[in-house]
């Protein structure tokens, strides 16, 4: 017995299957959220906190749903545990961020620092690198670190 399929359905059927796929991740995007899970993870403690304001954060830059946010910052935790360095992720981000907007990368990277309320000396030292990499100051990181404590 064979199958019958209505020609329109057919024909939905026949154009989602030869759709483009959707455009892929902008590398900026994955290679942020992996460098978030990396300041994150940098004091060896991965907070539910921590994991909640990356999802916050990503959602608000980039405009996702919390359903999408999570997921990019699953894709993170993914690259961010394969990666050998940070430069990968900085370098990404220095392709595609012009230095007057890297301040705020900083500010939100802080903001996932202090998430947990403490803060640790492998912490501080992963954000003074990664200011460096960005291009930034400690005096540029220090203030970003001031925004995301009264916003917190």
């Amino acid at each position: 017995m064979f199958l019958s399929i209505p020609g329109d359905m057919f024909s939905q059927l026949l154009r989602r299957l030869s759709a483009p796929a959707p455009p892929a991740r902008p590398e900026s995007q994955a290679a942020l959220a992996a460098l978030l899970v990396r300041v994150a993870r940098a004091d060896g403690a991965y907070a539910p906190d921590e994991a909640a304001q990356i999802d916050r954060v990503l959602g608000a830059r980039f405009a996702l749903s919390p359903f999408a946010a999570a997921a990019l910052r699953v894709e993170g935790e993914m690259l961010e545990a394969n990666a050998a360095d940070t430069v990968q992720f900085t370098r990404a981000l220095k392709d595609t961020v012009p230095l007057e907007e890297r301040a705020d990368l900083m500010e939100t990277m802080w903001s996932v620092v202090l998430a947990d309320r403490a803060r640790a000396a492998e912490e501080e030292a992963v954000m003074r690198m990664v200011a460096s990499l960005l291009g930034l100051s400690d005096r540029d990181s220090a203030l970003a670190r001031q925004r995301a404590a009264r916003e917190n």
